[in-house]
């Protein structure tokens, strides 16, 4: 019982650990590149348009989306090695 007990609360924790990973992630290219270095960016041109532009306006979108499959099989990959995965 208290094995089961402590691999759960492993399991939460990888679990906590991922999230504020890609949470970090998201806040990095949506606020950081979109925001605080937007003028930096701003000498390169990423199809046409200012880079600092794409990351406000497209490029934290992107990876937002990118970053939910990566949530998605990181945790399907989790959820399969702590044997807690639907069939």
């Amino acid at each position: 019982m208290e094995n089961n007990k402590n691999r759960m609360q492993e399991y939460w924790q990888r679990n906590v650990r991922i999230l504020l990973t890609l949470l970090g992630l998201w806040f990095a290219v949506s606020y950081v590149f979109g925001i605080l270095l937007v003028d930096e960016l701003n000498q390169f041109r990423l199809g046409g348009f200012k880079l600092g532009f794409w990351f406000a306006q497209q490029g934290s979108i992107y990876v937002f989306v990118l970053i939910i499959f990566i949530y998605v099989w990181l945790m399907n990959k989790l959820d399969r090695e702590f044997d807690v995965h639907e069939d």
